[in-house]
């Protein structure tokens, strides 16, 4: 019967009892206090407010973005993209951001020829070296609950930055384009 001495068990019981309140605590603090970052749409139309100085006429491009927690990478295509020039594309516009306070910040590079939706039927041989020069791009867009999302767009060698919305494209689109593979 020394086994069941009352020291050992108040011991126990008092290490179980803790161990579970704090359980309790912890939990009860990261349910009200931690919160996934919102998911993102993988895909984007971008809709300028004015063409881009470094491009002869105005455009729109898609953004492709993957998403892991608050970490997004994206690539810029041209919204004539087909599904062939798409991975071209994605080798050569690469850019990476964070989602923080529902504010998106992507910045990387993109060569001239995606963000200006040159001829996309050209190869990449065929395309001028001052096309296909990589320039700085910083993105930056505010969520909101609406499905179009504002912000804005700064291309290195501008002295301003231009708006943009960035429309939602739906899901059957994107299906469709990887179905045609």
């Amino acid at each position: 019967m020394h086994h069941f001495n009352l020291k050992y068990l108040t011991f126990y019981g008092v290490a179980i009892s803790s161990v579970l309140l704090l359980f309790k605590v912890v939990t009860a603090y990261g349910e009200s206090n931690l919160k996934a970052p919102p998911a993102m749409k993988s895909r984007y139309g971008l809709v300028f407010n004015e063409k881009l100085p470094i491009c002869d006429q105005s455009n729109v491009l898609i953004l492709n973005l993957q998403q892991s927690g608050i970490y997004l990478n994206g690539f810029l295509l041209p919204a004539s993209s087909h599904t062939k020039s798409s991975n071209l594309s994605e080798t050569t516009s690469s850019l990476t951001g964070r989602l923080e306070n529902r504010q998106l910040s992507l910045s990387g590079k993109a060569p001239r020829y995606i963000l200006c939706n040159l001829q996309t039927s050209q190869t990449q041989a065929k395309i001028s070296h001052k096309d296909n020069s990589s320039i700085p791009v910083n993105i930056q867009i505010q969520l909101t609950d609406k499905e179009d999302l504002r912000g804005e767009i700064n291309v290195s060698g501008t002295s301003k930055a231009i708006g943009l919305t960035a429309i939602s494209q739906k899901e059957n689109e994107q299906s469709e384009q990887s179905n045609s593979h």
